[in-house]
């Protein structure tokens, strides 16, 4: 495959020439990308193959219209890739969750046996006052609807909720 005319009247490189040009350009546009998004993204390589790549399909395509240098094509490219890239990873990093909405390991088991230590100390409390404790605090029925329940005065059910908690101190504590 030979060159090619331009627009302008100019000739195109394509076939092995164009080969030749774009593995002369590689060493540039690979450190423009590691420049840009630093040596240690694992995505670098990538990024300089698709420039390459993309370059050539534009120049075989005739997109390049012979306007500027191929070097100067090419560096275009690359800059747009790797805005686009960029954009890409800071749209992955937006919409990704904060780790501090993420729970902590450590205190979800730390949590977890928490929870586990109050359940045996709920058993451990006499059945009246563990009924006082269900009613009131998890189900939130008034006073008066667990006292009515439980067949007792109001101020029965504040007694025996507090002696409850008091309890669960207690045995929580020790």
């Amino acid at each position: 495959m030979g060159d090619t005319t331009d627009r302008t009247g100019g000739t195109v490189p394509a076939g092995d020439e164009l080969d030749r040009i774009l593995a002369k350009l590689r060493p540039l546009v690979g450190y423009k990308v590691k420049k840009a998004l630093g040596a240690a993204t694992p995505d670098w390589e990538d990024i300089v193959n698709e420039v390459l790549m993309q370059a050539s399909e534009k120049i075989a395509s005739g997109a390049f219209r012979g306007e500027s240098s191929i070097g100067t094509f090419v560096y275009t490219i690359t800059s747009r890739r790797i805005v686009d890239h960029i954009r890409r990873k800071s749209r992955v990093l937006r919409d990704a969750p904060e780790a501090a909405l993420l729970p902590d390991p450590h205190e979800q088991v730390e949590r977890n046996e928490q929870v586990g230590l109050l359940l045996e100390a709920i058993r451990k409390l006499k059945p009246r006052h563990r009924e006082a404790l269900e009613l009131f605090y998890l189900k939130e029925l008034s006073r008066e609807e667990v006292a009515r329940r439980m067949g007792t005065s109001p101020a029965k059910i504040s007694e025996w909720a507090n002696y409850a908690k008091k309890a669960l101190r207690r045995i929580m504590a020790g």
